[in-house]
């Protein structure tokens, strides 16, 4: 079965993050696919991938080996211009631990959330070569100044990165030093923190702060970090960091209005 996975930083020694996977296998004028999240763990020929939940599957019957080979070829063909790469060894189930079952996980973090601004424009523009290429070292610049914070990667959404730390003064020094090394790349990107409770369940975060930092994230604009005002009470110990008051939000989907501050680098 042929198998691909998302490309991001797999040539690198960096281990313990999140990609997505994708798989497609033909029998006769049938295609089964199957996709899903997975977990990378190593590197080099040292790497392992396993599926961090279930996957999805769906079978499509084409009426004849030739459509069907023809709708595999498509399907690969368009799977890669989606920076997949294709992916040798198997993705094994990730199975919890012998003799008690799986149970959400309850967490107080910073919760930082970075994303390209005009991504789709630039790819337009780059053409998918050179595109995947900054991409790749987007990802790998993001994740060097997440291992020097100590923080720790939850997922990958599309060009977005979510990740958590323990203090919000780690999460800011890590958003600011991130700033800085996509000005290298020629990339705009916004920044969003928040302070909260979550809940990991099945390998997805949930919960209220998720979404509160999403939402001060898509406040940013180009260039800017934004803080929650949860953040801010939790640095009154830190008057090294300067916030400047960016007003009154609110903040889709989310009760009450949010006073946000711009971090000043």
């Amino acid at each position: 079965m042929p198998k691909f996975l998302r490309i991001g930083i797999h040539w690198s020694n960096v281990s313990g993050y999140t990609s997505k996977a994708w798989c497609v296998r033909r029998v006769g004028s049938v295609v089964h696919l199957k996709w899903g999240a997975v977990e990378v763990h190593g590197a080099g020929d040292g790497r392992k991938v396993c599926w961090s939940r279930l996957p999805q599957e769906k079978t499509i019957r084409c009426g004849t080996a030739q459509r069907a080979q023809d709708y595999t070829k498509a399907a690969i063909a368009r799977r890669r211009s989606h920076r997949y790469e294709p992916l040798t060894g198997p993705i094994t189930n990730r199975r919890p631990s012998a003799g008690r079952s799986p149970e959400p996980k309850q967490a107080l973090a910073t919760i930082l959330i970075v994303d390209i601004v005009g991504s789709t424009a630039k790819a337009a523009k780059l053409g998918d070569a050179r595109w995947t290429k900054i991409i790749g070292h987007y990802y790998a610049a993001v994740r060097k100044e997440l291992k020097s914070a100590r923080g720790k990667e939850v997922v990958t959404t599309g060009d977005g990165v979510l990740a958590t730390f323990r203090a919000p003064a780690a999460g800011i020094a890590c958003a600011t030093a991130i700033q800085k090394a996509m000005r290298t790349l020629g990339l705009e990107i916004r920044v969003g923190l928040h302070a909260g409770e979550y809940t990991m369940s099945g390998g997805e975060m949930v919960g209220l702060a998720f979404h509160i930092g999403t939402r001060v994230a898509a406040k940013a604009r180009a260039g800017e970090v934004l803080v929650s005002s949860a953040v801010k009470d939790l640095l009154k110990a830190q008057p090294a960091i300067s916030l400047r008051d960016h007003g009154m939000h609110q903040l889709k989907g989310v009760p009450e209005r949010w006073r946000l501050y711009r971090v000043e680098c």
